[in-house]
């Protein structure tokens, strides 16, 4: 029955746009990272992110982190600038333990800027992070 399905609730695991300096190619990067503020590893993480807009889609890009330990992050993906005027949304399913979590992220579109950017404790970067 339906009544008997229990969803659980994500908490902390969030996901972040930062805006960093890129070493390698001496250049400013939007860059996409997951946090796990949990006590517990995460195994098996996929994030699949898509930036839409009433009359645009873009084509899913898909992630798989098999363990982000307890307490760490880890960069997904460069985020091009181009994408800031659609929403911007990424999809993570894990497994904590024997139970399966999903949680849906979303950064509306003209919301990713430099005006709105905040240091994130968990990166000591500055960023934004998803709803």
């Amino acid at each position: 029955m339906k009544k008997d399905i229990k969803i659980p609730e994500v908490t902390d695991v969030e996901i972040a746009i930062v805006y960093e300096y890129n070493d390698l190619y001496k250049t400013d990067d939007w860059n996409v990272y997951i946090i796990n503020n949990k006590n517990v590893d995460l195994e098996m993480v996929v994030i699949v992110t898509q930036g839409f807009s009433d009359k645009k889609i873009t084509s899913l890009f898909r992630k798989k982190i098999n363990v982000l330990p307890a307490n760490s992050y880890a960069k997904i993906e460069l985020i091009q600038p181009e994408l800031f005027k659609l929403n911007n949304r990424f999809q993570v399913t894990f497994f904590e333990g024997n139970t399966l979590f999903e949680k849906t992220f979303i950064l509306k579109e003209n919301t990713i800027k430099e005006g709105a950017l905040r240091m994130i404790t968990e990166l000591k970067k500055r960023g934004i992070l998803a709803e």
